[in-house]
């Protein structure tokens, strides 16, 4: 079980894995999460997603499966206060939210090439949204054998088959 002592009691971990996708850039695409919540008992809860769009980028559909996993985290009082790793295969996702975001509002939503941010209507309300929580990062390797970020990628390519038939 993934847990932090607090005070003498101990204060279970959260466990996001998320991932997003399309077919062509831009195209039909999803996006899938996985919330991953173990019980005292050793029993796991989980909280599986997905949705997607007709036309859209791999981009906005990354940061989609986190901001959806992240307004049900926040949405739920029984998460509430609780610490949560968030697993991504997007080092978009995970070094702009961890790195590039400081510079990006330091520079009114300006790249360093002084170009505006692509995708800055999900970037604010992922930064509100992690604001908010107690957050760690982690990326992790795609297409790697990782259960949680395989069946999240699975989720993703059903979205965009569902999508892609429309």
């Amino acid at each position: 079980m993934n847990d932090t002592k607090t005070n003498g009691s101990v204060q279970r971990h959260i466990r996001i894995y998320t991932d997003g996708g399309c077919s062509g850039n831009p195209g039909p695409g999803g996006w899938g999460f996985v919330i991953v919540d173990e019980t005292e008992a050793g029993e796991k809860k989980e909280v599986i997603c997905s949705g997607g769009e007709k036309l859209t980028t791999n981009n906005r559909m990354e940061l989609n499966a986190v901001i959806k996993a992240l307004e049900t985290v926040s949405d739920s009082a029984g998460f509430a206060g609780r610490k949560i790793t968030v697993y991504t295969d997007s080092q978009y996702v995970q070094k702009g939210i961890t790195e590039w975001i400081r510079t990006w509002k330091k520079n009114s939503w300006k790249t360093a090439a002084k170009q505006p941010v692509k995708n800055r209507d999900l970037w604010e309300i992922l930064d509100a949204l992690s604001s908010k929580l107690d957050l760690s990062w982690e990326w992790v390797k795609g297409h790697a054998g990782i259960y949680y970020n395989e069946l999240c990628d699975e989720l993703t390519q059903k979205e965009i088959k569902k999508f892609s038939e429309n």
